[in-house]
Parts: C-alpha cells; structure tokens; sequence
C-alpha cells in the first residue's frame, strides 16, 4: 500500500498510469484486508501454537495474550506447527468421551486428588456402575478396592507411568497407566486403562471343569453303572424290606448321582444334537407355552408368553428337546424364589439382527453379591439343588450361537435368551 503511493507521487501523471496505479492500489487493499482478517481470525483461535516457515525463514507465535511474527528463527526443514490447548481440561474430556465410549477396554480419568474426571461405558459395565454416579467421587468407590491396591493412585503419588502390569484381584485383566501435564508441568490426569479379561479367566475356569468332568466321567460313572447292575439282582432276591430300600432309595441315588456326571459334562463338552429350523411364535406359543401352561395350572402360578410383532416369523435354529429343558430350568428356579402369589411372563422381540426372549417372575430376587456367580457350576442356595440347571442352559444357549444373561432386583428377576435369526 505504501508503495503504491509513493508510485504516484514519482512517476508522470499520464491516464493510461493512472488507472494502473489506482487498479494497484486497489489491489493492495483487498490484500491487506485479507491480511488483517487473518490476523484476528489467529487470535481468536482457542489455542497456542508455533508455526514455522522455512520458506521465508520467519516464525509465527500465538498465545493466549499475544500474536507475533518473529524473522529468521525458523530453522526445521519443512513447515511445522505446534499447538497447545488453553481450554480447560475438562472440557476436553467433554470431547473425549464419546469416542472413549466406542473403546471395548475400561478407561479412567482421575485428576490431581484421586477424583474421577471420566469413565468410560465399557468401565462403568463391567464394574455395575452408573457412570454419572462415579464420576466426581474417588477411584476407590468406583474399583472398591483399598488405596494401596489402585494403579492409578501409584502413579498419582510416584508419578511414574505404569505399563502392562498384570492384575489379580477380583478383576483379572492387564493395567497401563500415564501422566498429563499442562503446559507449565503441573499433573492435570492420570489416565488408567484396564484390558478387562474377567472372560477369558472364565473361559480357563470352564476349561478345568472339562477335565474335571473327563475325570469324574471315567472314574465314577462305570463304577456306579456296575454297582446299579448288582442292585437290581439283589433286589429280584431280596426280602421284601430290603428290595424296597434298594428300589426306593439305592438305586434312584444312583440315578441321581448319573444325572449329575451328564449334566456336568454338557457344560464342559458341547453334545452333537439334531437341530432344525423353528418358526419363533409357533415355537414358543405352540411348544414351549403349552408345556409350561401346564406346570403353570398345576401349582396355581399366573403365566403369559408374548411374541412382538416384529418377531413373527423369524427363524432360529435349535433343537426343540434342548430349549424346553432350559424354560423347565427357567421355570423351576422362578418357582422356588416365588414369596407369594407367583407370575412368569416371557417376552419375545426382535433386536437387530436376533431375537430377544425376556423370562420374567415377581420372585424375590437375586443378591447383588450372588447374582455374578449364578451360572457357575454348583453354585447353589437351595438345599437340595445341584447347581448345574443354570449352567447347563446357558451352555444350551451358547451352543446355539446365543447368549444368556440375568439381572434382579428385589421386585423380580429378568433372564435374557439372545439367539441370531437365521436369514
């Protein structure tokens, strides 16, 4: 722009100059207006950075309080920029949750006082938490465990990161810790992630009741095959007192203690059964409903099956024999938590690409303390129960491609059946 009109001033003041001059000078506006636009879109930008341009050998500084260009001090090789947030933390972790939630790992933010600035959907989960509630309380109450047993409050006080350290308490899983710091060095975070591997420690825990059920299998189940044999001879020669005893109560032991090896070795080891394709409404309304009506008018228990519009007329692939045991399953141990007038409803909808089957009851409910360890093998609290009906319907449903779960409350208890609809 100055040199523009210093042009005018020097050179003759001929038309054919003049117009070029004015043409000049009006370019060199719209380029300096362009500049200044440039320079207050910089220093509004929400952040701090370097630039430097080897090209003309000049630096950009911004900060929050300045901008400024600064000759001669670019010295890399190729244009480079680099940034500093000056927004508060916090609302970066406003950005970052939503991504973070997309991560399968658990993944914790805790700041300078052990508080919880951020915890990932994954966490929150499989540690039976609502996020909201954790986030501003310490990392204690969302882990449970005692200060000296949390990584994250290591790090917090030896300020050194911690990297893939094996974890062996109640959750099994691998535990990497890091350090943010602010631009003047203070610590912001200390950021926790946790391979949760509670299910691979379940897979191992089936794999040793395999071989465990191998073992019982081999040793005991030929034996007692023998020994019932022997029974019913004697009992074709015996008295009349003694072939009652073995009739009554010898040989039907024998047959319960069988029953418990082969219940034992379905969870341990998949069984090759028939399986065909099943309508889901017919199935469940037609087969298992009226089985379940039945028992349902015997004990005086209310009982309702439900199929949501959407799901009519899928197919799933099963074997009709293996699913009922699971609903008798489903059904007995409603029946034995019932505190009164007792009501069963199964509920089936379409999820995506599978089907859902919601068995409900108004029972008492589950402990929270028991609930995780129901489908483990003889886990029971009756005084009678094996352990194993729970077990082996779930491996049913596995087998099948599927998946149960279960949540309770002391209103009742939910199980839920997933199955993929076939296409």
């Amino acid at each position: 722009m100055e040199l523009c009109n210093y042009l005018a001033q020097m050179l003759p003041k001929d038309d054919v100059m003049k117009n070029n001059l004015d043409k000049l000078k009006e370019k060199a506006d719209e380029l300096e207006k362009e500049v200044e636009l440039y320079r207050e879109m910089i220093k509004k930008l929400p952040f701090s950075f370097t630039y430097n341009d080897p090209a003309s050998g000049k630096q950009i500084i911004k900060n929050q309080e300045s901008f400024s260009l600064i000759e001669g001090t670019a010295e890399s090789e190729s244009p480079a920029i680099t940034s500093t947030l000056d927004i508060p933390f916090d609302q970066m972790e406003y950005f970052l949750a939503p991504i973070l939630d997309l991560v399968q790992h658990h993944i914790v933010f805790i700041d300078a006082k052990g508080l919880v600035t951020l915890c990932n959907l994954q966490a929150a989960a499989d540690l039976g938490v609502k996020r909201d509630e954790v986030v501003g309380r310490h990392i204690r109450e969302l882990l449970g465990l005692p200060d000296s047993k949390i990584n994250l409050l290591e790090t917090l006080r030896t300020e050194k990161p911690i990297v893939n350290r094996e974890v062996l308490d109640k959750n099994y899983g691998i535990n990497n810790t890091q350090i943010i710091r602010d631009s003047n060095g203070e610590l912001l975070r200390v950021v926790g992630t946790f391979q949760f591997l509670n299910g691979v420690k379940e897979a191992e825990k089936r794999g040793l009741a395999g071989r465990i059920a191998a073992g019982i299998a081999h040793e005991i189940r030929n034996p007692l095959t023998t020994v019932r044999g022997y029974l019913q001879l004697m009992h074709a020669e015996s008295d009349e007192q003694t072939a009652s005893l073995i009739k009554g109560l010898l040989i039907p032991e024998i047959d319960r203690a069988n029953k418990i090896i082969t219940d034992f070795l379905r969870i341990a080891k998949p069984l090759e059964t028939p399986s065909e394709k099943l309508e889901i409404e017919n199935f469940m309304v037609e087969y298992i409903s009226k089985f379940l009506n039945s028992e349902a008018l015997l004990y005086n228990i209310s009982f309702d099956c439900t199929v949501a519009e959407e799901a009519k007329g899928c197919l799933i692939n099963g074997n009709k024999e293996e699913f009922l045991q699971v609903f008798i399953n489903l059904f007995s141990n409603s029946f034995q938590a019932r505190t009164g007038s007792l009501k069963i409803v199964i509920e089936v909808i379409k999820k995506g690409s599978g089907l859902e089957i919601h068995f409900k009851d108004n029972g008492s409910g589950i402990k929270p303390s028991m609930i995780s360890h129901v489908f483990d093998p003889f886990f029971t609290t009756k005084d009678d129960g094996t352990g194993l009906g729970l077990s082996v319907s779930k491996k049913i449903i596995e087998n099948h491609g599927g998946n149960m779960s279960v949540s309770s409350e002391s209103s009742g208890t939910i199980f839920t059946i997933t199955l993929p609809i076939l296409n």
